[in-house]
């Protein structure tokens, strides 16, 4: 299945219905998407749409029971994208009720989606949702906080993409993006999978394929910053690389030295 990448077919239905830029935006991104979209966690060639104001999501795969909600920029995805209630957010990572998230990119008139990756739930942590200015006492909705998904703080093989420069990844490596992180998405622990993020996220910045715990330790101020009850972080590393050794993310080589796979 190869999916399309144009917009413009949409515009032109919609424009004249919204005078509002942001639903015109929403109307086009979702209509593409209920009609293109197929689940990247199991083989079903479409997902649907739920009703108008669902709680949690905007669609589902009746297959698999997987939920996504969809966000939209022009352009560029950039390293923040606006989203909802903060507090609603957190409560929602804590519950294990937050969806999957796709995040698109397009063209200022329509006429392609310039990117289109998915976050797998799992991935959308504490340390990623950033919280908004409250709104202002004179505001309609006076005390609203907003928060702000961090793109930059998820690793890399969290944000996987469907649409790329304008060119659409084939389905089947997809879902092969996927499956290589099903060891991850098997952590139910928020904290748990909080702890392994930020070690890739450390392997990320370690800018050698070869590298040693000593390269790794030197983060201990950093970690000590994200989890500062934590009293035994050198052996919190040790646990989350054994973990990424035994998925196949890093091979161990002996002596406390390690290679990236």
């Amino acid at each position: 299945m190869r999916i399309p990448i144009s917009l413009y077919d949409y515009y032109e239905e919609y424009k004249e219905k919204y005078k509002s830029k942001s639903q015109l935006v929403r109307v086009i991104s979702e209509s593409w998407f209920k009609d293109n979209m197929y689940c990247p966690f199991c083989s079903n060639e479409k997902i649907k749409r739920y009703d108008n104001n669902h709680p949690v999501a905007d669609f589902f795969c009746n297959d698999c029971g997987e939920e996504f909600q969809l966000k939209s920029k022009k352009i560029t995805l950039g390293n923040i994208v606006v989203d909802g209630e903060f507090n609603k957010m957190i409560q929602a990572i804590y519950s294990c009720s937050v969806p999957n998230f796709f995040f698109m990119s397009y063209s200022p008139m329509f006429d392609y989606i310039n990117d289109l990756i998915i976050v797998p739930k799992e991935f959308i942590l504490p340390g990623i949702i950033k919280k908004r200015r409250p709104l202002s006492q004179r505001a309609r909705r006076r005390g609203w906080t907003g928060c702000n998904i961090s793109l930059k703080d998820i690793p890399y093989f969290g944000k996987i993409y469907l649409i790329k420069d304008k060119n659409v990844i084939p389905a089947n490596h997809v879902r092969m993006n996927i499956q290589k992180i099903s060891y991850y998405r098997k952590i139910k622990n928020v904290e748990k999978r909080g702890w392994l993020v930020d070690i890739l996220n450390i392997l990320m910045k370690i800018n050698k394929k070869v590298f040693t715990l000593k390269d790794v330790y030197a983060y201990i101020p950093y970690l000590k910053v994200l989890h500062p009850q934590n009293n035994n972080i050198e052996a919190k590393i040790r646990q989350q690389l054994q973990i990424l050794r035994n998925n196949n993310v890093i091979e161990f080589l002996g002596k406390g030295v390690y290679r990236k796979l």
